[in-house]
């Protein structure tokens, strides 16, 4: 238990802690788990009372909590919610946060930064202020750095103050409850983990669609794009699970060594325009505060090669892009035809909106008829009611996991800097070769050219 801990959240008044943050302590406090802190300290700049506070967080509750509203629940929750006005930027103003935790006894810190991280440094220089405060843990969002020389800058910040083990960088997509199934899918079913190799699969792709463009994050994501903002740090680590050897065991070192083996074993492509689309949807440059000349990508399709005896030879098709025809994000696993003719067979691990396992396989047609057709068999986890109100969602799962310090649900500094250093080099590489950021109908299903780089291959999309 961690009843003598505190949980500060810096950023107490921005949308992920109304929207996200918020909303899973109250579903925590809903299932009266356990590992939920006695006391959660609301940061903020803006002058509200406590009592103002939890009010207003009442309404976000009621709006974006998982679980039904119950005011019983909710002042439960309030209870142990204390807003703290501070202007965090002020460093003088941490000698005053040192007598106001003094003033609760002797805890044990967590500390949240819900706050761009041109903040951290001041954050952290102030923490050194208060007493106890390099003993505690710290939970940081991305984006880690918009480059790896601004990742390493950031990353050398936290440890002035915190150990790499009290540093927890929270990538959501690793709290999704279908992204933790895939170890389960893969290593208990001997009918998959007896065939996971580049012998009896054809190609392996993660895709990450969204109908939605940048909406008022243009200023932010024209200086990053599609690459650097999903793909080196969500998809990234996707690909890891899918295609890691099994950890000894369940330590977080264990996990974080077989991933690291995958990121290290990635091949860098020579010819970046057989392995490499990016594109960008039209109307993109008319975005509040995108550049009018902008050649960020919204768009990004890579084929990777991962140089290891598992995986030699075999292709991982990765993709993500926004302003596409449907929200869909999901791993599908196609299998090499027994014979030429014949369907492949496919399964795919659905992680978002819907979250499940769809697997098609062949079977004879029924009569006396010898022709080949396909059984599809379709789990969906997320459809029962039961499922969605017992199933945490991934900031509940991440928050707990922080509080126990279970450190495999976490993306580690060398996973960071390994694929940030893979990223830049090819996007580098694409724009030295002059080639073209592909413009894409709004709701489509993305450049064309990212259909031609699985067919020289001979793959489709699995839709």
């Amino acid at each position: 238990m961690c009843k003598e801990q505190i949980f500060t959240i810096f950023g107490g008044t921005g949308d992920l802690t109304f929207r996200k943050l918020i909303p899973a302590f109250y579903n925590m406090e809903a299932f009266k788990n356990k590992d939920l802190c006695t006391q959660l300290v609301i940061i903020g700049r803006r002058d509200y009372t406590s009592g103002e506070y939890r009010e207003m967080a009442r309404r976000w509750v009621e709006k974006f909590a998982r679980l039904g509203y119950k005011e019983e629940i909710y002042e439960k929750l309030a209870e142990k919610m204390t807003y703290y006005r501070m202007d965090f930027t002020d460093a003088s103003a941490y000698v005053d946060l040192d007598a106001f935790y003094r003033g609760m006894g002797d805890v044990e810190h967590i500390f949240y930064f819900a706050v761009a991280p041109r903040f951290f440094e001041i954050i952290v220089k102030g923490l050194q202020l208060v007493s106890g405060a390099g003993n505690g843990k710290v939970v940081i969002e991305k984006p880690f750095g918009e480059n790896l020389l601004a990742a390493a800058s950031l990353n050398a910040t936290m440890e002035t103050f915190f150990k790499q083990d009290q540093i927890y960088r929270i990538d959501h997509y690793l709290g999704k409850e279908m992204v933790r199934n895939i170890q389960t899918i893969r290593f208990a079913n001997p009918i998959f983990s007896n065939v996971w190799n580049a012998r009896h699969i054809d190609c392996i792709q993660i895709s990450a669609l969204e109908e939605v463009g940048v909406e008022t994050r243009g200023g932010y994501y024209d200086h990053s794009g599609a690459l650097k903002d999903m793909m080196q740090n969500h998809l990234f680590q996707i690909l890891t699970i899918v295609a890691m050897e099994q950890p000894e065991s369940a330590a977080a070192e264990d996990m974080h060594r077989e991933q690291m083996k995958v990121l290290n074993a990635l091949h860098m492509p020579e010819d970046i325009k057989e392995n490499i689309v990016l594109g960008q949807y039209e109307g993109y440059r008319g975005e509040p505060a995108v550049d009018a000349d902008s050649v960020t990508e919204t768009y990004a399709a890579v084929r990777l090669m991962i140089e290891n005896e598992r995986w030699n030879g075999m292709p991982f098709y990765v993709r993500t892009g926004k302003k596409l025809g449907k929200r869909e994000m999901q791993v599908a696993v196609v299998f090499k035809s027994p014979v030429p003719g014949v369907e492949p067979d496919i399964l795919n691990i659905k992680i978002q909106p819907t979250e499940g396992v769809y697997l098609q396989f062949n079977i004879k047609k029924p009569g006396e008829s010898e022709e080949v057709v396909q059984a599809k068999m379709d789990f969906c986890q997320n459809c029962s009611f039961i499922n969605q109100m017992n199933t945490p969602e991934a900031y509940e799962r991440l928050i707990g996991a922080c509080i126990r310090g279970e450190r495999s649900w976490f993306s580690q500094w060398d996973q960071i800097e390994t694929s940030w250093k893979y990223v830049d080099a090819i996007r580098e590489q694409y724009h030295r070769s002059g080639l073209p950021v592909h413009l894409y109908p709004q709701g489509s299903a993305g450049p064309k050219a990212a259909d031609k780089l699985l067919g020289d291959h001979g793959h489709v999309w699995f839709e």
